[in-house]
């Protein structure tokens, strides 16, 4: 236990003096606060110029969109391509979609459709530039260190969940819409600027003949669907993104047009929500040494069980997010297990094709779902949904209980 735990002291230093990986996890908690202002005032934005749950779950589906449209596309140019350069690339994208939505709303000429498409550009370039993330990081940190690295980015973006919602509430209600995303462009304005200063090391590329696009899908989808240990809980979290949605895409709305929240409250919502996140990626290591990835894995469905089913009898907004806690507590977990599940039993040169299909399979349903949401909440009380949510969840925690995977390491 001694010698573990000095090996855990000495992966840590190691960690906090690479300066490749400071550089990513700066911009990472400059971003994360930043987009925590976008993803409370656009709904809300969008509630002020509609008043519609359809409008606001249809924002939420095309953000997705992303995931689905370009997904493997994205992910073979990020094994094709320098990956410092795609992260570059896709943050100034980010920076430019943000300042467009600044210059409408400033001259008083923004609709609908303008969040739309400059939301579908955001959310692509973000996307792609999660992948090119992604695949980058065992690049710079060894095996070792992929679940503490994870830990720490994830940390930090449940930890940034907790300060920016109820600032971004507070931003909204003491100035405007506009103030509150143009901090938004400011964080993706240095992101850029930390990853313009990331030099990753150079990698020795794998030579083969000359590929078109079409095969190198094909490629990550044959390695995917090969990797066992990965396609189980990727099928999962299908199911899971499904059941999701049908909370998110109404979630906003139900606490704002039935419950009467404020902006202030909604982001005092979300960040009781983040709490559960800190708690899970703080603790995440810890759980790993007494116990194998897969029963983690399952076991953080019986909480999303729990959570699902307090969100159905939760009157209040407060209570709302204590429910919400519990999820993102699970949440935090199961992504870090399954981030490094796909790092470590992905060949690099096949990571960023691996991460945009597994990434599209996984985010098939959630537009589907997030229309259904939209839909329902027009004509039905949106607590069955809360319902039929924690249904799925439950399914797939028995499904997995007895699945082979659960005897994981």
């Amino acid at each position: 236990m001694a010698l573990k735990a000095m090996e855990q002291v000495t992966i840590e230093r190691t960690l906090w003096r690479n300066k490749n990986f400071m550089l990513i996890w700066g911009g990472s908690i400059i971003s994360s606060f930043g987009h925590q202002m976008y993803i409370i005032a656009i709904p809300l934005l969008i509630y002020d110029l509609s008043r519609s749950a359809l409008a606001m779950s249809m924002m939420r589906a095309i953000e997705f969109f992303p995931n689905i449209f370009i997904g493997m596309l994205a992910g073979v140019f990020v094994d094709r391509l320098n990956r410092k350069r795609m992260m570059q690339w896709t943050s100034l994208i980010q920076l430019m979609s943000m300042v467009g939505v600044i210059m409408l709303f400033f001259s008083g000429q923004l609709a609908l459709w303008h969040l739309y498409v400059l939301g579908f550009l955001l959310s692509s370039a973000g996307y792609t530039f999660g992948n090119a993330h992604h695949a980058v990081l065992p690049q710079i940190v060894t095996k070792e260190q992929l679940t503490s690295a994870n830990a720490k980015l994830s940390f930090v973006g449940t930890f940034i969940q907790t300060i920016g919602p109820g600032l971004a509430g507070a931003l909204l209600v003491a100035f405007s819409y506009t103030s509150t995303l143009a901090v938004y462009m400011l964080c993706l304005f240095i992101l850029f600027i930390c990853v313009s200063a990331f030099q990753p090391p150079a990698t020795v590329r794998i030579e083969h003949k000359k590929t078109t696009v079409v095969q190198d899908i094909r490629e990550g989808i044959d390695e995917l669907f090969r990797n066992k240990t990965l396609l189980t809980p990727t099928f999962t979290t299908l199911f899971m993104n499904f059941a999701s949605s049908l909370v998110i895409g109404v979630l906003i709305f139900y606490v704002t047009d039935q419950l009467g929240a404020t902006a202030a409250q909604v982001g005092l919502m979300y960040t009781i929500s983040a709490i559960g996140g800190i708690v899970g990626a703080a603790v995440v290591s810890r759980v790993r040494k007494k116990f194998g990835r897969g029963n983690i894995f399952t076991f953080c469905l019986l909480f999303d069980v729990v959570g699902m089913s307090c969100l159905i009898i939760s009157p209040t907004w407060w209570a709302i997010g204590i429910a919400l806690a519990i999820r993102t507590f699970s949440t935090t977990i199961s992504n870090i297990v399954y981030f490094t599940i796909r790092q470590e039993f992905t060949p690099n040169h096949l990571l960023g094709r691996v991460a945009g299909t597994s990434s599209m399979f996984m985010k098939l349903t959630l537009p589907f779902g997030l229309f259904i949401a939209g839909l329902w909440a027009e004509w039905f009380p949106i607590r069955i949904l809360f319902g039929f949510a924690t249904l799925i969840f439950l399914i797939m925690f028995l499904r997995l209980y007895t699945h082979p995977f659960r005897k994981l390491e």
